[in-house]
């Protein structure tokens, strides 16, 4: 018998997305799974459309939206998989999408994250992720970004973990480990989840064979204020909590230096007011991402070395830069 999968859907205004997305996961060879969609308080009446036109899809409506960590941890609480797979609204999934998550999570009981690949919707031969990568810098990266899709990762392989735009978890990892953290609103709360994950002594894998096709930040904007904001504040979220005090105090100074790199870059890009009050937020949350600290920490399997190992090759600000603008 298969194991029962939970695919939670999370949307806010997006009922533009909603018929390619489903009708996609109508397609699905794996037939034993149950969608969970939570509607972060549309005002398009996105809940309406979905209870008339897809009568099999359970509908959570939210009165306002709390953001895609909390959203998620919502539709958590109504469902009844073995795996949870999350997916977003602007996605159309290929007809083996969840049977290749679920063959991969079933090859080794200790793997808890699978990462799909997920393509460019306008250009299907173009890489969006294919995982999650980090760097000793402080940054998150997905794997393969902007790459040509020319089958170099065609191989199942280890990652740091998912992109939490086409994921799946295994349930009883998250009994242990949590969930998103909803205090990340939206942005790095997969890099979170992930750390929390990997420290705890779970393993994740890629499935390319699971291929998504993604319209990238169709909600809220390529580099938009609300994303620039979350992105820069949330990735301090990440490192307070999940760096080992030792990995810490080894990197720091890297740390801090990609950080201002980060802030004058977005100053060049017209978006130096929200990049300032990221951080501007941080002292404010210090007291409660730090008691979060101590429980993540207590909890942690993997020795500082092995934590170090799970760091990744990283590329200059200036060619990140040079590369967002489009040139080489």
């Amino acid at each position: 018998m298969n194991p029962l999968v939970s695919v939670i859907i999370l949307n806010w205004n997006g009922r533009r997305f909603l018929k390619e997305c489903l009708d996609s996961l109508l397609r699905q060879s794996y037939t034993d799974f149950e969608t969970v969609l939570v509607d972060n308080g549309s005002s398009d009446g996105s809940p309406d459309y979905i209870r008339r036109k897809y009568p099999a899809v359970r509908v959570v409506a939210l009165p306002q939206n709390i953001g895609f960590a909390a959203g998620n941890n919502v539709g958590l609480e109504h469902c009844r998989g073995q795996f949870i797979v999350t997916l977003n609204n602007d996605t159309k999934i290929y007809p083996e999408f969840l049977s290749v998550l679920v063959t991969a999570a079933q090859a080794n009981e200790r793997v808890g994250l699978v990462a799909a690949k997920m393509l460019n919707y306008y250009k299907p031969d173009t890489i969006d992720s294919v995982g999650l990568m980090i760097a000793s810098n402080g940054l998150g990266y997905n794997k393969g970004i902007a790459e040509v899709d020319s089958g170099q990762y065609k191989e199942p392989a280890p990652v740091f973990g998912p992109c939490g735009g086409a994921a799946l978890y295994r349930r009883a990892m998250l009994s242990e480990t949590g969930f998103f953290d909803g205090d990340f609103f939206a942005y790095y709360e997969d890099f979170d989840l992930a750390w929390r994950c990997r420290l705890a002594g779970w393993q994740a894998v890629t499935a390319p064979g699971a291929v998504v096709y993604h319209i990238h930040s169709a909600t809220s904007g390529e580099w938009s204020p609300f994303k620039v904001f979350h992105t820069h504040r949330n990735k301090w979220y990440v490192i307070i909590k999940n760096w080992p005090t030792a990995v810490l105090i080894r990197y720091l100074p890297k740390v801090l230096f990609y950080d201002v790199a980060a802030l004058i870059l977005a100053v060049m890009r017209g978006q130096g007011v929200s990049a300032l009050k990221a951080r501007l937020d941080l002292p404010r949350h210090m007291p409660t991402l730090l008691r979060k600290r101590k429980k993540i920490q207590g909890g942690q399997k993997l020795s500082d070395e092995q934590v170090m190992n799970l760091f990744s090759p990283y590329e200059s600000p200036i060619r990140t830069f040079m590369r967002k603008k489009g040139r080489k």
